[in-house]
């Protein structure tokens, strides 16, 4: 089953089930993927990986509006966004771990043959291919484990 079929049929339950919030959050990531299919010129759609990108935008929007809430004394809205922040995740694979991160860095690193931080271009494709395929990573944090391996090499 597809992620977009699994939220459709999650839908269906939560409604029944009387859940507003959790049938509130499944309504908006449905909407942000249909709206990803009619973007652009030619309506399109789209596979189960770019589905996963979206909802990982979504997550993304909901943690740092969070952010903000919290920073202006908004706590319950804070909450809120931190709570659909946390459902949107139970769709996508699994985050790396700081070991598994680390290992795809190595592995990266020596299948370039890189030497410096002028190589770090090749190694964070390289990276974020052999992340994708084992799970998810965030890039900033991707992006600094192979600033800082460069740098020690």
């Amino acid at each position: 089953m597809s992620t977009l079929e699994q939220l459709t049929a999650d839908l269906t339950t939560s409604m029944k089930a009387r859940d507003a919030f959790r049938t509130n959050t499944l309504r908006q990531m449905i909407g942000a993927v249909r709206a990803a299919e009619k973007s652009g010129k030619v309506a399109r759609e789209l596979t189960d990986e770019q589905v996963q990108a979206v909802l990982a935008g979504e997550v993304k929007k909901r943690r740092e509006s969070a952010e903000i809430y919290t920073g202006a004394g908004a706590t319950d809205r804070a909450e809120n966004e931190t709570a659909e922040a946390d459902l949107i995740e139970t769709y996508l694979p699994q985050a790396l771990t700081s070991e598994q991160l680390d290992q795809v860095v190595a592995e990266a690193i020596a299948e370039t043959g890189a030497t410096g931080m002028k190589d770090m271009g090749a190694v964070m494709k390289a990276a974020n291919a052999r992340a994708a395929a084992v799970g998810r990573v965030d890039g900033k944090e991707l992006s600094g484990r192979v600033r800082g391996a460069l740098a020690g090499a």
